[in-house]
């Protein structure tokens, strides 16, 4: 009996060493950390479009990966501990929201990865030392495409073709500001159109803008994008209608909150294809070694409740162009 116990437990040991010992070990799910100025809820539409290019190279969260959403809820002096808590988890990328986040991030660490959705400049921003070869830790997409302005410009032109008196609203210490004020003023002697150019670097700065704006007959007003214009947005979209001025804005979410119209940059475009970048490192590239992208598609929405506020009719081949049209 002994001796049939004996063999028994020896096959029971053999067989389970028959097994390789790495088969035995669970695999390692890679953990990326991401970081936004806003709240989630804010940046609902950017988050999707994020997790829409990892679903398309074949991730799937909780499954095949793990991610750390992080929010500072529009407090930025929340943005140094958020990422300093995403460097304790561990992750092996940073994905940033934003300029506004990519400097924090970039100040916690200069050895983890970091993938900016997007920034204005980011060569001016000092984040790389050139789109071609970032030649740090950070890499990831650019919102540069200088001759927005133009378009904008020429865009309101269209619409309203009376425009001699433009007012150009924007942060003068925001990376890529002065890039796009040189493009809108090449644009501006071209449509023989006066350009005056109003800094905003606090909530205070706004009406003391449209009263400006009022008191030198503006006809229309352009925006350009900085974090205190953005958090701004419904104020400026307010006091544009209160004003019956018709507005030009870089991003949807001002038309969104009943501003006029928007041209710009396609930026949940840009979300999704910075899921190439994290896909790409977590697969052994290094960020110094992957070019910068540049934006390649636009878009142009109107919202006509907010033209029918103020006694603007869109000229119907203006509309046939638009990529939305808010009713």
């Amino acid at each position: 009996m002994r001796k049939i116990f004996f063999h028994f437990a020896l096959g029971t040991l053999l067989f389970a060493l028959s097994f390789p010992t790495h088969a035995q070990q669970p695999t390692k799910i890679p953990r990326v950390g991401y970081l936004t100025a806003v709240s989630l809820s804010a940046n609902a539409a950017r988050i999707e479009a994020l997790r829409q290019g990892l679903r398309e190279l074949g991730y799937v969260e909780g499954k095949n990966i793990i991610i750390e959403w992080r929010a500072a809820d529009g407090k930025p002096d929340r943005l140094p501990a958020l990422a300093a808590e995403l460097l304790r988890l561990k992750v092996e990328v940073i994905v940033s929201g934003g300029p506004t986040v990519t400097r924090p991030a970039k100040e916690a660490t200069a050895t983890i990865p970091i993938v900016m959705t997007f920034d204005n400049d980011p060569v001016g921003s000092g984040f790389v030392a050139s789109l071609a070869r970032p030649s740090g830790n950070i890499t990831g997409l650019s919102t540069l495409a200088p001759d927005i302005g133009g378009k904008q410009l020429e865009l309101l032109k269209e619409i309203i073709p009376r425009l001699t008196h433009v007012v150009v609203l924007g942060t003068s210490t925001q990376a890529g500001n002065a890039q796009s004020l040189n493009e809108i003023e090449l644009a501006a002697r071209a449509f023989k159109v006066q350009r005056q150019y109003l800094d905003i670097f606090s909530r205070n700065d706004i009406e003391t803008a449209f009263q400006a704006a009022h008191k030198g007959h503006a006809d229309a007003v352009l925006v350009l994008i900085s974090p205190v214009i953005f958090s701004q947005r419904t104020q400026i979209a307010d006091l544009a209608a209160t004003n019956r001025l018709p507005a030009m804005y870089p991003w949807p979410e001002f038309v969104e909150d009943v501003g006029l119209m928007s041209y710009g940059v396609r930026v949940t475009d840009l979300d999704r294809r910075a899921a190439t970048y994290v896909d790409k490192i977590l697969k052994g590239a290094k960020p110094a070694d992957l070019p910068i992208e540049q934006p390649t598609k636009f878009e142009f929405i109107i919202n006509l409740k907010a033209a029918k506020q103020i006694g603007l009719t869109i000229p119907p081949n203006v509309l046939a162009r638009a990529d939305k049209v808010i009713k």
